[in-house]
């Protein structure tokens, strides 16, 4: 009985000698990234970017493309871009080159409605945490717009509280076209524009086509998008 008890205390101690506390574990954890960092480096190597969930998901997948109007080298985009199904009007750029898959603009050019013939440019900032927060847009054309104001901050549901992880890119692009189809005088960013195309559509198409073709709506100027 002595040795089975001697036997059994030597295993648990054999066994909590070799629990190591959580704080010492994360501790040894980034001494061995360091020196591993250190290592690279003294290689003549480049320490490793580590990649947020949101990059992931750009990356991850086919390099089959699907889309239209892409001016850029695709191969290496994941399936939120690579699925993307746009319409002609509408055209998708990295301007700060491939490897900058998390910031790339959006350019609409409607083909009805009030804005006809603009030229509407977004910039796109994807988070690290997408998809489950939405991506940063703002429209960088300066346009007289109910739903879109002065500053480029735009007003779309699925931006703000009804964004959702199963949404994507593909979906945004189609709501912030559907903005130039069909402006939105009751969720307003721009009031005075609202307010003209609730009482008077005609006058608001004629402030819209002055702005796009460059010239004073009120005591604002735009510049010419048209």
């Amino acid at each position: 009985m002595f040795l089975i008890l001697s036997l059994c205390f030597i295993a648990v101690y054999e066994v909590c000698s070799c629990i190591i506390p959580l704080g010492t574990m994360i501790r040894l954890f980034k001494v061995k990234e360091k020196q591993r960092e250190l290592a690279e480096s003294a290689n003549g190597k480049p320490p490793v970017k580590k990649q947020s969930a949101g990059e992931l998901r750009l990356q991850k997948g086919s390099s089959q493309i699907t889309f239209l109007n892409v001016q850029t080298d695709t191969s290496l985009l994941g399936p939120d871009i690579s699925e993307l199904n746009l319409p002609k009007t509408c055209t998708f750029s990295f301007p700060n080159g491939k490897d900058e898959l998390m910031t790339f603009e959006v350019t609409i050019r409607p083909d009805e409605g009030y804005y006809l013939s603009g030229t509407f440019v977004f910039s796109f900032q994807i988070s690290p945490i997408y998809p489950h927060e939405a991506p940063k847009v703002k429209c960088k054309t300066k346009v007289y717009h109910p739903n879109i104001d002065l500053d480029g901050n735009v007003c779309l549901n699925i931006l703000r509280e009804d964004w959702k992880p199963v949404l994507n890119i593909n979906t945004i692009i189609y709501g912030l076209y559907h903005l130039f189809t069909e402006p939105n005088h009751e969720d307003p960013l721009n009031h005075d524009a609202a307010a003209v195309l609730r009482d008077n559509p005609k006058m608001f198409e004629s402030n819209a086509r002055r702005a796009m073709a460059g010239g004073y709506v009120g005591q604002t100027f735009f510049p010419r998008c048209i």
